[in-house]
C-alpha cells in the first residue's frame, strides 16, 4: 500500500483546532483533554494531516526518540512541510547538530550559574511584590508576572533598565496568535529591531566582554568549536522569547490556581517547605507551552497506530500533564504536595528546556515574596483574561485581592 493510500484509509474521527486550546476555557480544558484521551492513544487530524498524542506515555515516547521523531521539519503545526536553510531556533535542530548546540550553550545555564542569580532574582521579586497593594483589587499580571522575567532576561543579556520595555515588546511580537501586535508589519519591524540589537550585543561581547550571559556564550569553546554570530543571535532570540513568555504565564497562571484553590495557599502559609512542590504543581497545572510537534523519520507503531515516515506528531503537553495514567485519579485537581510529579512542562529528552532551573527559581521567588509579605489569602476579583494563542497558554489579566489578615 502506498503512503498516500495508507493515509487515505485512516477513518479516525476528525479533530478540530480546538484540541490545541483555542476557544477552550480553563474550566472546560480538563474535560476536553480527558475526552481526547478517551478517544485513543493517538488521534489523526485529517483536515491538517497530523497525529495528536494526548497521553503522557506517547508524549514521552516521542520526546525520548529524536532519531525517529525529528524537530528539523518544524515544531509547530503551521511549519508542516517547512525546510529551513538555517534553523530558526535551537529547538528546530536534531542530533548531532542539536548536541553540538547544547554543549556550547549549556555552560551558561547550568545550576551553578543559576545559583549566582538567586539573590538578584529574589530581590527583584520582593521589590515587585512590595509595590502591590493589599486589601484591594490589583491585576497581578502587569505589575508582577510581566516585569519579573523581563528583568531577569534583560539582566542575562546585559540590557539596561531603559530597554526592559523593549524586551517585552520583542517577546510579545514573536509569539504567533497573541493579540498584542496583530499588525504583521509592526510584528516584523519589532522582530528586526530585536535581531539588530542582539547582533550589536554579540559584537560588543566579543570586543568588550563582561559577566553577562552573552559574554559567557561567546567565550565557550569545545574542541576548537565556537558559536558563530548568526548562531548566537538565533539562540539569544530563543532565550529572550521562551525565557520571558513561558515564565510570565506560569507565574500568573499559578497565582490564579492558588486563588481558585485557597486551601492550597493556606498550606503554603502553614508550611513553607511545600514551596518546591508547589512550583512543580504550578508548572504541571499551567503547562505554558501547549504543544510541540515532531516528524516521523520512518514508519513506526506509536500508541497502537501505524505512523508513516513524514507524518507530523503533535505532543499535546497540556493533555499529558492531566493524564490520570501518570498522575492518578486526581490528575485534574491542583495539589501542591503531588508526588511524584513527572510533568512535561519543560519537555523531555534531548530538548529538555535549558532554562528550567531559572524558571523554577523565578516562580519560587514570587511565592516566597508573597509569603514574606504576609499574604494569607489570594482572592480573584474579576474574570481572568486568556490569550488566544494555541501555542502559549497565556494569561493576559488576573485581577485579585491580596489579603494579609
Amino acid at each position: 500500500m502506498t503512503d498516500v493510500a495508507a493515509r487515505a484509509e485512516r477513518t479516525h474521527e476528525p479533530l478540530t483546532d480546538q484540541f490545541l486550546g483555542v476557544e477552550l476555557s480553563v474550566a472546560d480544558a480538563p474535560a476536553y483533554y480527558a475526552e481526547l484521551r478517551a478517544k485513543g492513544r493517538l488521534l489523526w487530524n485529517a483536515s491538517q494531516g497530523f497525529w495528536v498524542a494526548p497521553h503522557h506515555a506517547e508524549v514521552m515516547a516521542v520526546s525520548t526518540d529524536p532519531a525517529t521523531f525529528r524537530s528539523g521539519q518544524g515544531i509547530l503545526t503551521f511549519e508542516i512541510g517547512a525546510e529551513y536553510a538555517t534553523p530558526p531556533t535551537m529547538m528546530h535542530t536534531d542530533p548531532p547538530e542539536h548536541t553540538r548546540y547544547r554543549s556550547l550553550v549549556q555552560p551558561a545555564f547550568g545550576r551553578r550559574v543559576v545559583r549566582t542569580l538567586d539573590e538578584s532574582v529574589r530581590a527583584a521579586a520582593e521589590a515587585l511584590v512590595a509595590d502591590l497593594p493589599v486589601g484591594e483589587p490589583v491585576d497581578v499580571v502587569a505589575p508582577l508576572a510581566v516585569p519579573l522575567p523581563v528583568q531577569v532576561i534583560a539582566q542575562l543579556l546585559g540590557l539596561p533598565e531603559e530597554r526592559w520595555d523593549d524586551v517585552w515588546e520583542w517577546s510579545e511580537a514573536s509569539i504567533p496568535g497573541t493579540d498584542t501586535y496583530a499588525d504583521p508589519e509592526r510584528r516584523a519591524a519589532l522582530h528586526d529591531e530585536m535581531l539588530q540589537e542582539l547582533l550589536r550585543l554579540v559584537g560588543q561581547a566579543r570586543t568588550n566582554p563582561t559577566d553577562d550571559v552573552i559574554s559567557q556564550l561567546v567565550g565557550v569553546e569545545v574542541d576548537g568549536d565556537r558559536l558563530t554570530d548568526d548562531e548566537m543571535t538565533m539562540f539569544l532570540n530563543q532565550l529572550l522569547v521562551a525565557g520571558n513568555e513561558t515564565t510570565r504565564n506560569t507565574i500568573s497562571g499559578g497565582l490564579v490556581a492558588l486563588a481558585e484553590n485557597p486551601d492550597q495557599w493556606q498550606r503554603l502559609v502553614e508550611d513553607r517547605s511545600l514551596v518546591p512542590g508547589a512550583v512543580e504543581e504550578i508548572l504541571r497545572w499551567t503547562t505554558a507551552v501547549i504543544y510541540f510537534m515532531r516528524t516521523a523519520t520512518r514508519d513506526v507503531v506509536l500508541g497502537g497506530e501505524q505512523v508513516l515516515a513524514g507524518d507530523p506528531v503533535v505532543m499535546l503537553y497540556a493533555s499529558a500533564n492531566l493524564d490520570p495514567e501518570q498522575f492518578g485519579p486526581d490528575a485534574a485537581e491542583f495539589r501542591i504536595d503531588r508526588a511524584p510529579n513527572h510533568h512535561v512542562a519543560f519537555g523531555f529528552g534531548a530538548h529538555f528546556c535549558l532554562g528550567a532551573a531559572l524558571a523554577r527559581l523565578e516562580v519560587a521567588a514570587v511565592l516566597d515574596a508573597l509569603l514574606d509579605r504576609g499574604v494569607t489569602r489570594l482572592e480573584l476579583a474579576g474574570p481572568v483574561g486568556r490569550s488566544r494563542s494555541n501555542i502559549i497558554a497565556g494569561v493576559t489579566e488576573a485581577p485579585m485581592v491580596l489579603h494579609t489578615s
